[in-house]
């Protein structure tokens, strides 16, 4: 028995492959010439049985398939199936690609099989060829198809149409549902049909523990069968006498609605069940003019845009949620009868496509999720980075392959550090300013711009810190300006002044270091916490002036570091924090995902209860600050020898509970 293979390295075609090579016989393969390295990868999953897999070198846009006319000769008689697989299946390419390869391509496929005089051409068409058919669509039925506008519908039937009127050489037609991964394996090659919606389900995942019921849609049936069962059904079928002429549906009988089968997916990624599903159907009482009015407003369309950018979903799917069409498909369950061939059922092998999915093509892992891959080449300044947070941060970047920009007031700690990352192998530049003084961040900027141009990354991370209570700072209103005058306008300067080169660019990233505080509203805290939530908030609304310039505001709300700046509060030296290595890994993690806002789940959760419940998180405040004194410094007794006295086991098992908030 020989067969010739369109579309043989393809996901559907190779596995039909896997099927042919059991029976005796050669298959030939069309194969274009740029996928010859395809070809022979495929070669080490047919072992041994690969030198019966041959290789002829063709384009389906041309006529016979592009086959020379010596091969056509020598093929002549010998081919008994022509098995037409080659095709696109995705509904977002565009209709001109469609057209030539689904259409032409089906007519050159045709040509062929006639040229060569096969004795039967299997035509793989697919169950968009029913268009959105409202109703059951029978193996008989094909004028029929409705609302067949969208190209891949389109295509998908006319050429199954060629093939019923112009074809030379009896012909089968197999039309199969959503082809998802192999049962036992879970292979698959692209992301179709229900993988869209993985990555939704993985974020659930990741935010939600599984026991927790959540809503979701409802909607129309989604029909899906796996791979093997496809191509195991084809080489049956195809082998079968007496079926010429007859069109067949590799589909499942008895469908699940989207809802059921979302929750199958997820329960086997360990997802939370969406357990209350809206219907879609019930928005239908909405006008379509008011749909589409909503639909041309900008906003909308951007946030859409981006939720399903975050979540890889192509628009066209969601045309699929109300998906009409039953397939009946009793001549493939009379032409199976006895093969022993069914159909798994989708709860018993979910896992091992979820499995595979996760493992081989969940778009994460094709993300570069390394700082080398962000930074490498760039110009990265980081202030205060002399010591602390700033220093980790300023050996972190040049590690990755930036050019940093440190800054910072004392002259000796700074010439120091930028030594220090020379003889790493890094490159740093050093630059002494006091960013408290506004002329000086002037200087600073005009400087960094007359030597390097522009900035790529601006790490707002120099501060001062004062921790005093509101009833010792009565006379002490110069704690409040000077404090503002280095956290918030020395880094607004900075901001105001490089901003403009990142906005022509069209790229750039300002990170700024605030504190737990600003979440937690932390008491003694008042004067350094006010100057970081005026630069938090001030950062908010650059973010949304600047959401599509490609520049990022990032806020980090650092949780308590070992630092110099916290020294004069001897009671640190007893509670938990993290070091400076932490905190310039929170840093790293700005710079890959370039979120809005990265905190602690403690910082989040201080947020979220003094937004439910602010009586209750200032009664925890006030408790904690009357468990813990001020400092011996805030007192102004740092002169004197006497000393604090040592924490108590009340206040470290408190500070312990609240790790990383200030006291």
């Amino acid at each position: 028995m020989t067969y010739f293979v369109t579309g043989g390295t393809g996901f559907i075609g190779r596995n039909l492959i896997d099927q042919l090579l059991q029976r005796k016989g050669t298959v030939y393969v069309l194969v274009r010439r740029g996928s010859s390295k395809k070809f022979k990868a495929l070669s080490e999953r047919w072992g041994s049985e690969a030198k019966r897999v041959v290789a002829v070198t063709g384009d389906l846009t041309k006529k016979n398939l592009g086959v020379r006319p010596t091969q056509l000769n020598d093929l002549e008689g010998k081919v008994k199936h022509v098995f037409h697989l080659a095709a696109v299946y995705d509904l977002s390419a565009d209709l001109a690609s469609q057209e030539t390869v689904n259409i032409d391509g089906t007519r050159h496929a045709m040509q062929f099989a006639d040229r060569v005089k096969a004795k039967c051409f299997h035509h793989t068409s697919s169950i968009a060829a029913a268009g959105l058919y409202r109703g059951v669509f029978r193996e008989d039925m094909f004028e029929e198809a409705e609302n067949l506008d969208h190209p891949y519908f389109r295509t998908k039937h006319q050429s199954e149409g060629l093939v019923r009127n112009e074809c030379p050489v009896p012909f089968r037609i197999y039309r199969p549902a959503i082809v998802v991964g192999h049962s036992e394996t879970g292979e698959i090659d692209k992301i179709d049909g229900p993988y869209y919606f993985f990555k939704m389900i993985q974020k659930m995942r990741k935010m939600l523990p599984p026991w927790m019921p959540t809503l979701g849609l409802e909607g129309g049936r989604m029909n899906m069968v796996p791979v093997d069962y496809v191509a195991k059904a084809m080489d049956h079928i195809a082998h079968k006498p007496g079926l010429n002429g007859k069109c067949f549906h590799l589909t499942d009988p008895k469908p699940r609605r989207i809802g059921e089968v979302l929750n199958i997916f997820a329960e086997a990624g360990r997802a939370p069940l969406m357990t209350m599903r809206i219907d879609s159907r019930m928005f239908n009482f909405v006008p379509q003019v008011v749909k589409q009015g909503l639909n041309m407003l900008p906003p909308v369309r951007r946030i859409t845009g981006h939720v399903l950018k975050e979540l890889g979903i192509p628009r066209d799917v969601l045309g699929m949620v109300n998906y009409p069409t039953k397939f009946d498909s009793r001549e493939t369950e009379t032409a199976l009868k006895g093969s022993k061939i069914s159909l798994p059922r989708l709860d018993k092998y979910a896992w091992v496509l979820w499995d595979y999915w996760e493992r081989h093509l969940d778009p994460d892992l094709f993300i570069d999720r390394s700082l080398r891959g962000q930074v490498t080449g760039k110009i990265v300044m980081v202030t205060g980075g002399s010591s602390g947070i700033g220093k980790a941060t300023a050996h972190m970047m040049a590690k990755a392959g930036a050019k940093v920009l440190v800054v910072a007031r004392g002259q000796e700690a700074l010439l120091e550090t930028v030594e220090e990352i020379k003889d790493e192998g890094g490159d740093a530049v050093a630059y002494r300013a006091d960013l408290s003084d506004m002329d000086d961040c002037d200087r600073l900027v005009k400087e960094v711009l007359a030597e390097h141009g522009h900035v790529d990354v601006l790490v707002n991370n120099a501060g001062r810190s004062i921790r005093r209570s509101l009833s010792l700072s009565y006379d002490r209103f110069h704690d409040f300006t000077r404090t503002m005058q280095l956290n918030y306008f020395g880094s607004l300067k900075l901001i105001l002044g490089l901003l403009p080169g990142m906005e022509q660019r069209r790229s750039g990233q300002i990170i700024n270091i605030s504190s737990i505080g600003v979440l937690s509203n932390a008491p003694r805290f008042s004067a350094y916490v006010a100057s970081k939530a005026a630069l938090d908030a001030f950062s908010r609304c650059a973010a949304a002036e600047f959401n599509d310039t490609g520049v990022a505001f990032t806020t980090i709300n650092m949780p308590l570091v070992r630092t110099p700046m916290i020294a004069p509060t001897k009671m640190y030296d007893n509670v938990p924090t993290i070091s400076p290595d932490e905190a310039a890994e929170m840093v790293r993690k700005a710079v890959i995902f370039r979120p809005q806002r990265i905190a602690t789940r403690l910082g989040i959760f201080s947020q979220v209860l003094h937004m439910l419940a602010p009586k209750v998180s200032e009664i925890v405040m006030n408790s904690a600050f009357r468990m813990f004194p001020d400092s011996a410094a805030a007192k102004g007794m740092s002169g004197r020898k006497d000393k604090e006295a040592a924490p108590s086991q009340e206040q470290i098992a408190f500070a312990s509970i609240m790790r990383g908030i200030h006291w």
